[in-house]
C-alpha cells in the first residue's frame, strides 16, 4: 500500500508544495513544530534513509540544503535543524525546522497555522530559493 507521502507525490493528496525536482519533493508539514517546518522526500517509496543507495541519499541531502538556505532566508530563526526519524510514515523524510529554541525540535509542541497562511508561507520559501 503506498505511503501518505507516495500519495502526495502522486497528486491524490494535495501539499504545500514548496519545491519539486524529478526525484524529489519539498512541502509544508501540515502539524508544525515551528512555522516554516518543512518536510523533504525522496519520490521513490523507501521506508528508512539509511535503505537509500548512496546516490540518492546524497542527493536528498542536497536538495535539502537548498532548502533549508531557502528557509533560512524567509524564517526569523536561530538556525534550521535537520531530523530524520521516520518512524510515523514508512517513506523516508527529512524535517527541515526553524529553531529559536531547543523545544522546537522536540516534536511535542505543535503550532497552528490556516490554510492561508500555509500557502503564503510556501509562495515565500518558494520565491527564496
Amino acid at each position: 500500500m503506498a505511503s501518505i507521502f507516495t500519495k502526495i507525490v502522486n497528486g491524490e493528496i494535495p501539499c504545500y508544495k514548496i519545491a519539486e525536482t524529478e526525484n524529489h519533493l519539498a512541502f509544508l508539514d501540515v502539524n508544525p513544530n515551528s512555522k516554516g517546518h518543512t518536510l523533504c522526500i525522496p519520490k521513490k517509496e523507501v521506508d528508512k534513509v539509511f535503505d537509500l543507495d548512496e546516490t540518492s541519499y546524497i542527493e536528498l541531502m542536497l536538495f535539502s540544503r537548498r532548502i533549508a538556505k531557502a528557509i533560512e532566508k524567509t524564517i526569523p530563526c536561530k538556525r534550521v535543524g535537520l531530523s530524520v526519524i521516520g518512524l510515523e510514515v514508512p517513506h523516508t523524510h527529512v524535517h527541515l525546522i526553524p529553531l529559536s529554541v531547543m523545544d522546537d525540535a522536540r516534536f511535542i509542541q505543535k503550532v497552528k497555522m490556516t490554510p492561508n497562511e500555509f500557502e503564503s508561507l510556501a509562495e515565500t520559501i518558494k520565491k527564496a530559493l
